[in-house]
Protein backbone atom coordinates (compact mmCIF):
# COMPACT_ATOMS: atom_id res chain seq x y z
CA UNK A 1 0.00 0.00 0.00
CA UNK A 2 2.66 1.93 0.76
CA UNK A 3 4.36 1.74 -2.73
CA UNK A 4 1.11 2.22 -4.54
CA UNK A 5 1.08 5.80 -2.50
CA UNK A 6 4.76 7.07 -3.39
CA UNK A 7 4.09 5.81 -7.03
CA UNK A 8 0.65 7.97 -7.21
CA UNK A 9 2.05 11.14 -4.93
CA UNK A 10 5.48 11.49 -7.45
CA UNK A 11 5.10 12.57 -11.31
CA UNK A 12 6.80 10.95 -13.98
CA UNK A 13 10.37 12.29 -14.09
CA UNK A 14 9.28 13.68 -17.52
CA UNK A 15 6.46 15.59 -16.25
CA UNK A 16 8.64 16.80 -13.50
CA UNK A 17 11.50 18.02 -15.64
CA UNK A 18 8.93 20.34 -18.02
CA UNK A 19 7.54 21.43 -15.12
CA UNK A 20 10.41 22.65 -13.74
CA UNK A 21 11.67 23.75 -16.82
CA UNK A 22 8.45 25.91 -17.52
CA UNK A 23 9.22 27.85 -13.94
CA UNK A 24 12.62 28.40 -14.91
CA UNK A 25 11.20 29.80 -18.17
CA UNK A 26 8.72 32.16 -16.30
CA UNK A 27 10.83 33.35 -13.57
CA UNK A 28 13.20 34.59 -16.38
CA UNK A 29 10.70 36.50 -18.38
CA UNK A 30 9.22 37.85 -15.26
CA UNK A 31 12.95 39.14 -14.66
CA UNK A 32 13.02 40.40 -18.38
CA UNK A 33 9.42 42.23 -17.73
CA UNK A 34 10.47 43.50 -14.82
CA UNK A 35 13.59 45.33 -17.10
CA UNK A 36 11.46 46.39 -19.41
CA UNK A 37 8.89 47.91 -17.42
CA UNK A 38 11.71 50.02 -15.42
CA UNK A 39 13.75 50.99 -18.16
CA UNK A 40 11.15 52.02 -20.64
CA UNK A 41 9.17 54.07 -18.97
CA UNK A 42 11.89 56.84 -18.16
CA UNK A 43 12.73 60.00 -19.85
CA UNK A 44 15.87 59.38 -20.85
CA UNK A 45 14.57 55.87 -22.71
CA UNK A 46 12.32 57.89 -24.26
CA UNK A 47 13.99 60.78 -25.41
CA UNK A 48 17.14 59.09 -27.07
CA UNK A 49 14.88 56.91 -28.46
CA UNK A 50 13.11 60.24 -30.38
CA UNK A 51 16.54 61.98 -31.00
CA UNK A 52 17.98 58.78 -32.43
CA UNK A 53 15.39 58.22 -34.60
CA UNK A 54 15.38 61.81 -35.86
CA UNK A 55 18.59 61.58 -36.69
CA UNK A 56 18.54 58.28 -38.71
CA UNK A 57 15.65 59.95 -40.86
CA UNK A 58 17.75 63.23 -41.63
CA UNK A 59 20.83 61.08 -42.26
CA UNK A 60 19.33 58.81 -45.38
CA UNK A 61 17.21 61.88 -46.54
CA UNK A 62 19.08 65.00 -46.12
CA UNK A 63 21.31 63.89 -48.85
CA UNK A 64 18.66 62.64 -51.54
CA UNK A 65 16.85 65.97 -50.69
CA UNK A 66 20.21 68.07 -51.29
CA UNK A 67 21.40 66.39 -53.93
CA UNK A 68 18.45 67.80 -55.97
CA UNK A 69 19.96 70.95 -55.39
CA UNK A 70 23.37 70.00 -56.65
CA UNK A 71 25.47 70.79 -59.56
CA UNK A 72 24.21 69.47 -62.94
CA UNK A 73 25.98 66.49 -64.81
CA UNK A 74 28.44 67.87 -67.81
CA UNK A 75 28.32 65.02 -70.81
CA UNK A 76 31.06 65.38 -73.60
CA UNK A 77 29.58 64.36 -76.87
CA UNK A 78 31.84 63.01 -78.91
CA UNK A 79 30.84 62.46 -82.86
CA UNK A 80 27.09 62.21 -83.87
CA UNK A 81 24.80 64.49 -84.25
CA UNK A 82 25.27 67.11 -81.76
CA UNK A 83 21.95 69.07 -82.20
CA UNK A 84 20.61 65.87 -81.55
CA UNK A 85 22.27 64.11 -78.94
CA UNK A 86 22.46 67.15 -77.10
CA UNK A 87 18.85 67.51 -76.80
CA UNK A 88 19.10 63.79 -75.67
CA UNK A 89 21.24 64.96 -72.76
CA UNK A 90 18.86 67.33 -71.96
CA UNK A 91 15.86 65.61 -71.40
CA UNK A 92 18.02 62.63 -69.24
CA UNK A 93 19.17 65.28 -67.29
CA UNK A 94 15.08 66.23 -66.81
CA UNK A 95 13.74 62.80 -66.19
CA UNK A 96 16.76 61.81 -63.65
CA UNK A 97 15.15 65.24 -61.69
CA UNK A 98 18.49 67.37 -61.90
CA UNK A 99 20.14 68.81 -65.14
CA UNK A 100 22.26 67.72 -67.57
CA UNK A 101 24.57 70.04 -70.08
CA UNK A 102 25.55 68.74 -72.74
CA UNK A 103 29.51 69.55 -73.69
CA UNK A 104 31.13 68.87 -77.57
CA UNK A 105 34.65 67.14 -77.41
CA UNK A 106 36.90 67.57 -80.08
CA UNK A 107 37.97 63.55 -79.53
CA UNK A 108 37.30 61.13 -77.44
CA UNK A 109 41.02 61.20 -76.01
CA UNK A 110 39.94 64.34 -74.55
CA UNK A 111 36.94 63.58 -73.46
CA UNK A 112 38.54 60.70 -71.37
CA UNK A 113 40.54 63.59 -69.91
CA UNK A 114 38.12 65.77 -68.95
CA UNK A 115 36.68 62.52 -67.60
CA UNK A 116 39.30 61.65 -65.31
CA UNK A 117 39.72 64.89 -64.22
CA UNK A 118 36.40 65.58 -62.88
CA UNK A 119 35.60 68.02 -65.59
CA UNK A 120 32.63 66.14 -67.27
CA UNK A 121 30.34 63.76 -65.57
CA UNK A 122 29.95 61.02 -68.69
CA UNK A 123 30.69 60.79 -72.13
CA UNK A 124 28.33 59.41 -75.32
CA UNK A 125 30.67 58.61 -77.86
CA UNK A 126 28.60 58.41 -80.98
CA UNK A 127 25.60 57.78 -79.68
CA UNK A 128 26.13 54.37 -79.40
CA UNK A 129 28.20 54.16 -75.87
CA UNK A 130 28.78 55.87 -72.98
CA UNK A 131 31.69 56.30 -70.70
CA UNK A 132 32.37 57.44 -66.97
CA UNK A 133 34.82 57.25 -64.90
CA UNK A 134 33.94 54.51 -62.53
CA UNK A 135 30.58 52.33 -62.99
CA UNK A 136 29.13 51.78 -59.24
CA UNK A 137 28.76 48.27 -57.94
CA UNK A 138 24.99 48.63 -58.67
CA UNK A 139 24.92 50.08 -61.59
CA UNK A 140 24.66 53.90 -63.42
CA UNK A 141 21.90 56.20 -61.51
CA UNK A 142 20.63 59.69 -62.29
CA UNK A 143 20.92 61.56 -65.06
CA UNK A 144 23.53 58.93 -66.48
CA UNK A 145 21.08 56.00 -66.35
CA UNK A 146 18.35 57.77 -67.86
CA UNK A 147 21.12 58.96 -71.11
CA UNK A 148 21.77 55.70 -71.24
CA UNK A 149 18.02 54.38 -71.59
CA UNK A 150 17.13 57.57 -73.97
CA UNK A 151 20.55 57.38 -76.69
CA UNK A 152 20.21 53.31 -76.26
CA UNK A 153 16.08 54.25 -77.77
CA UNK A 154 17.45 56.71 -79.99
CA UNK A 155 19.99 54.82 -81.53
CA UNK A 156 18.26 51.40 -82.06
CA UNK A 157 15.42 53.53 -83.47
CA UNK A 158 17.60 55.22 -86.35
CA UNK A 159 19.45 51.72 -87.01
CA UNK A 160 16.80 48.70 -86.66
CA UNK A 161 13.72 49.33 -89.13
CA UNK A 162 10.83 49.13 -86.95
CA UNK A 163 12.43 49.08 -83.74
CA UNK A 164 10.15 51.30 -81.93
CA UNK A 165 8.18 48.48 -80.57
CA UNK A 166 11.27 47.69 -78.26
CA UNK A 167 10.57 50.39 -76.27
CA UNK A 168 8.83 48.40 -73.74
CA UNK A 169 11.61 46.32 -73.53
CA UNK A 170 13.73 48.72 -71.71
CA UNK A 171 16.52 49.29 -74.31
CA UNK A 172 20.12 50.97 -72.85
CA UNK A 173 23.50 51.79 -74.26
CA UNK A 174 26.37 50.35 -72.29
CA UNK A 175 28.12 52.01 -70.18
CA UNK A 176 31.90 51.60 -69.52
CA UNK A 177 34.08 52.58 -66.91
CA UNK A 178 37.61 54.20 -67.34
CA UNK A 179 38.24 52.41 -63.64
CA UNK A 180 37.37 49.45 -62.43
CA UNK A 181 34.09 48.81 -60.15
CA UNK A 182 34.67 49.58 -56.64
CA UNK A 183 32.22 49.95 -53.62
CA UNK A 184 29.95 52.91 -53.77
CA UNK A 185 30.23 55.32 -51.27
CA UNK A 186 26.67 54.96 -50.06
CA UNK A 187 27.44 51.15 -49.01
CA UNK A 188 30.99 52.70 -47.23
CA UNK A 189 28.56 55.19 -45.16
CA UNK A 190 25.78 52.45 -44.27
CA UNK A 191 28.62 50.34 -43.27
CA UNK A 192 29.93 53.41 -40.83
CA UNK A 193 26.20 54.14 -39.57
CA UNK A 194 25.60 50.45 -39.27
CA UNK A 195 28.87 50.15 -37.45
CA UNK A 196 28.11 53.35 -35.03
CA UNK A 197 24.72 51.76 -34.05
CA UNK A 198 26.31 48.50 -33.15
CA UNK A 199 28.84 50.87 -30.59
CA UNK A 200 26.17 52.58 -29.10
CA UNK A 201 24.08 49.95 -28.23
CA UNK A 202 26.12 47.70 -27.15
CA UNK A 203 28.36 50.64 -25.22
CA UNK A 204 25.30 52.43 -23.89
CA UNK A 205 22.92 49.19 -23.03
CA UNK A 206 26.09 47.09 -21.48
CA UNK A 207 26.90 49.63 -19.53
CA UNK A 208 23.63 49.71 -18.04
CA UNK A 209 23.44 46.25 -17.45
CA UNK A 210 26.67 46.33 -15.45
CA UNK A 211 25.59 49.39 -13.43
CA UNK A 212 22.19 48.13 -12.67
CA UNK A 213 24.18 45.08 -11.19
CA UNK A 214 26.25 46.70 -9.05
CA UNK A 215 23.65 49.01 -7.68
CA UNK A 216 21.85 46.16 -6.64
CA UNK A 217 24.67 44.31 -5.12
CA UNK A 218 26.13 47.47 -3.21
CA UNK A 219 22.75 48.38 -1.78
CA UNK A 220 22.06 44.52 -1.16
CA UNK A 221 18.59 44.64 -2.98
CA UNK A 222 20.47 41.19 -4.65
CA UNK A 223 20.00 39.06 -2.00
CA UNK A 224 16.22 39.96 -1.86
CA UNK A 225 16.28 38.92 -5.75
CA UNK A 226 18.32 35.80 -5.20
CA UNK A 227 15.79 34.52 -2.44
CA UNK A 228 13.22 34.00 -5.05
CA UNK A 229 15.13 34.00 -8.67
CA UNK A 230 18.39 31.96 -8.88
CA UNK A 231 21.58 33.57 -10.59
CA UNK A 232 20.85 32.25 -13.82
CA UNK A 233 17.28 33.24 -14.56
CA UNK A 234 18.28 36.89 -12.86
CA UNK A 235 21.26 36.94 -15.11
CA UNK A 236 19.52 35.63 -18.79
CA UNK A 237 15.97 37.92 -17.27
CA UNK A 238 18.34 41.38 -17.30
CA UNK A 239 20.15 40.44 -20.47
CA UNK A 240 17.07 39.80 -22.29
CA UNK A 241 15.04 42.45 -21.22
CA UNK A 242 17.55 45.25 -22.21
CA UNK A 243 18.05 43.30 -25.13
CA UNK A 244 14.52 43.64 -26.52
CA UNK A 245 14.62 47.25 -25.73
CA UNK A 246 17.90 47.40 -27.35
CA UNK A 247 16.60 45.46 -30.45
CA UNK A 248 13.47 47.38 -30.38
CA UNK A 249 15.48 50.45 -30.66
CA UNK A 250 17.38 48.52 -33.66
CA UNK A 251 14.58 47.65 -35.57
CA UNK A 252 12.86 51.05 -35.14
CA UNK A 253 15.64 52.66 -36.80
CA UNK A 254 15.94 50.58 -39.67
CA UNK A 255 12.17 50.75 -40.34
CA UNK A 256 13.27 54.74 -40.35
CA UNK A 257 16.24 54.01 -42.71
CA UNK A 258 14.53 52.32 -45.19
CA UNK A 259 10.76 54.54 -44.68
CA UNK A 260 12.92 57.96 -45.18
CA UNK A 261 15.18 56.50 -47.55
CA UNK A 262 12.17 54.78 -50.37
CA UNK A 263 10.22 58.36 -49.37
CA UNK A 264 12.95 60.13 -50.51
CA UNK A 265 14.15 58.78 -53.60
CA UNK A 266 17.51 57.60 -51.21
CA UNK A 267 20.30 54.96 -53.17
CA UNK A 268 21.09 53.81 -49.70
CA UNK A 269 18.01 51.69 -49.71
CA UNK A 270 19.02 50.38 -52.97
CA UNK A 271 21.25 47.47 -54.17
CA UNK A 272 24.02 46.65 -51.46
CA UNK A 273 23.43 49.12 -49.28
CA UNK A 274 20.56 47.30 -47.84
CA UNK A 275 22.19 44.01 -47.70
CA UNK A 276 24.78 45.97 -45.53
CA UNK A 277 21.87 47.22 -43.20
CA UNK A 278 20.29 43.69 -42.91
CA UNK A 279 23.74 42.01 -42.11
CA UNK A 280 24.68 44.67 -39.55
CA UNK A 281 21.29 44.02 -38.07
CA UNK A 282 22.35 40.32 -37.32
CA UNK A 283 26.03 41.27 -36.18
CA UNK A 284 23.96 44.02 -33.72
CA UNK A 285 22.53 41.17 -32.16
CA UNK A 286 25.10 38.57 -32.11
CA UNK A 287 27.42 41.50 -30.76
CA UNK A 288 24.59 42.24 -27.56
CA UNK A 289 24.52 38.61 -26.80
CA UNK A 290 27.90 38.31 -26.05
CA UNK A 291 29.13 41.99 -24.46
CA UNK A 292 26.24 42.11 -22.51
CA UNK A 293 26.38 38.59 -20.76
CA UNK A 294 30.19 39.44 -20.21
CA UNK A 295 28.90 42.88 -18.92
CA UNK A 296 26.90 41.23 -16.47
CA UNK A 297 29.73 39.50 -15.34
CA UNK A 298 31.60 42.04 -14.64
CA UNK A 299 28.94 43.89 -12.61
CA UNK A 300 29.49 40.98 -10.17
CA UNK A 301 32.75 41.42 -9.46
CA UNK A 302 32.27 45.10 -7.58
CA UNK A 303 31.07 45.86 -4.29
CA UNK A 304 30.37 50.11 -5.18
CA UNK A 305 28.96 51.05 -8.06
CA UNK A 306 31.90 53.51 -8.25
CA UNK A 307 33.80 50.92 -9.57
CA UNK A 308 31.91 49.75 -12.23
CA UNK A 309 32.86 51.22 -15.42
CA UNK A 310 36.72 50.73 -14.26
CA UNK A 311 35.87 47.02 -14.14
CA UNK A 312 33.99 46.77 -17.63
CA UNK A 313 36.87 48.63 -19.64
CA UNK A 314 39.12 45.86 -20.19
CA UNK A 315 35.58 44.28 -21.77
CA UNK A 316 35.16 47.26 -24.19
CA UNK A 317 38.71 46.89 -25.52
CA UNK A 318 38.30 44.46 -28.40
CA UNK A 319 35.26 46.63 -29.07
CA UNK A 320 37.05 50.01 -28.59
CA UNK A 321 40.03 48.58 -31.59
CA UNK A 322 37.76 47.25 -33.73
CA UNK A 323 35.91 50.48 -33.86
CA UNK A 324 38.65 52.59 -33.93
CA UNK A 325 40.21 50.67 -36.87
CA UNK A 326 36.78 50.65 -38.85
CA UNK A 327 37.64 54.21 -40.11
CA UNK A 328 40.29 52.91 -41.75
CA UNK A 329 38.52 50.42 -43.73
CA UNK A 330 36.19 52.65 -44.73
CA UNK A 331 38.07 55.20 -46.26
CA UNK A 332 41.10 53.31 -47.54
CA UNK A 333 40.98 51.09 -51.22
CA UNK A 334 41.08 47.82 -49.01
CA UNK A 335 41.02 46.26 -45.89
CA UNK A 336 44.20 44.94 -44.26
CA UNK A 337 45.27 41.17 -43.41
CA UNK A 338 44.78 41.93 -39.14
CA UNK A 339 41.55 43.97 -39.47
CA UNK A 340 40.07 40.60 -41.65
CA UNK A 341 41.40 38.43 -39.06
CA UNK A 342 39.02 40.73 -36.66
CA UNK A 343 36.19 40.28 -38.40
CA UNK A 344 36.14 36.18 -37.81
CA UNK A 345 36.71 36.68 -33.96
CA UNK A 346 33.84 37.10 -31.60
CA UNK A 347 34.89 40.03 -29.62
CA UNK A 348 35.39 42.02 -32.56
CA UNK A 349 33.54 40.58 -35.50
CA UNK A 350 29.96 42.92 -34.95
CA UNK A 351 32.26 45.57 -35.66
CA UNK A 352 34.11 44.46 -38.50
CA UNK A 353 32.76 42.11 -40.06
CA UNK A 354 29.49 44.68 -40.97
CA UNK A 355 32.60 47.12 -42.07
CA UNK A 356 34.49 44.96 -44.20
CA UNK A 357 30.98 43.52 -46.23
CA UNK A 358 30.15 47.46 -47.02
CA UNK A 359 33.89 47.99 -48.08
CA UNK A 360 33.15 45.21 -50.08
CA UNK A 361 36.38 43.01 -48.86
CA UNK A 362 34.65 40.07 -48.18
CA UNK A 363 31.64 37.69 -50.03
CA UNK A 364 28.62 36.86 -48.78
CA UNK A 365 29.45 33.47 -47.44
CA UNK A 366 32.18 34.60 -45.11
CA UNK A 367 29.93 36.95 -43.57
CA UNK A 368 27.77 34.05 -42.80
CA UNK A 369 30.77 32.02 -41.52
CA UNK A 370 31.60 35.05 -39.06
CA UNK A 371 28.22 34.81 -37.62
CA UNK A 372 28.18 31.48 -37.36
CA UNK A 373 31.49 31.56 -35.11
CA UNK A 374 30.07 34.74 -33.37
CA UNK A 375 27.19 32.62 -32.25
CA UNK A 376 29.26 29.92 -31.05
CA UNK A 377 31.08 32.55 -29.08
CA UNK A 378 27.94 33.74 -27.49
CA UNK A 379 27.04 30.45 -25.78
CA UNK A 380 31.05 29.98 -24.89
CA UNK A 381 30.29 34.01 -23.32
CA UNK A 382 27.28 33.18 -21.97
CA UNK A 383 28.40 29.94 -19.93
CA UNK A 384 31.15 31.73 -18.46
CA UNK A 385 29.27 34.58 -17.40
CA UNK A 386 26.73 32.63 -16.07
CA UNK A 387 29.52 30.63 -13.48
CA UNK A 388 31.01 33.86 -12.53
CA UNK A 389 27.96 35.80 -11.61
CA UNK A 390 26.57 33.23 -9.76
CA UNK A 391 30.14 32.80 -7.85
CA UNK A 392 30.74 36.37 -7.05
CA UNK A 393 27.41 38.39 -6.95
CA UNK A 394 27.33 38.05 -3.24
CA UNK A 395 30.35 38.73 -2.31
CA UNK A 396 31.24 42.08 -0.75
CA UNK A 397 35.00 43.50 0.31
CA UNK A 398 37.16 44.80 -2.68
CA UNK A 399 36.44 44.10 -6.36
CA UNK A 400 37.77 41.01 -7.69
CA UNK A 401 39.95 40.61 -10.75
CA UNK A 402 38.82 38.40 -13.88
CA UNK A 403 41.64 35.92 -13.24
CA UNK A 404 40.27 35.24 -9.82
CA UNK A 405 36.81 35.39 -10.91
CA UNK A 406 36.96 32.77 -13.86
CA UNK A 407 39.29 30.87 -10.96
CA UNK A 408 37.39 30.58 -8.47
CA UNK A 409 34.50 29.81 -11.25
CA UNK A 410 35.87 26.95 -12.20
CA UNK A 411 36.39 25.77 -8.71
CA UNK A 412 33.01 25.85 -7.57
Amino acid sequence: MSTDTVRTAQPASGQGGSARDGAALRMTWLVARREIRLRAKTRVFVITTVIMLIAVALAVALPAILSGKSKPTRVGIVGGDTTTLSSIVTEAGRLSGGQAIAVTEPSQAAAEAALRSGDLGAVLVDGKEIIVKQVPLGGPSGAVASLAQLAGLSHLIQTVPGAASAVAQGVSLPVRGLQAPSTSLSSRLTGLFTVIVVWILISVYGSQIALGIGEEKSSRVIEVLLSTVRPTQLLIGKVLGIGLLALGQAVAMVLVFIIAGFASGSNLVHGATLGVVIAGGVFIVLGYAFYCTAFAAAGSLVSRQSDVNSTIMPVQLPLILAYALSYTVIYANGASKFYHVLGFLPPTAPIAMPVLYAAGDVPLWQVAVSAVICAAGVVWMARIAVRIYANSILKTGPRISFRQAIRESRNA
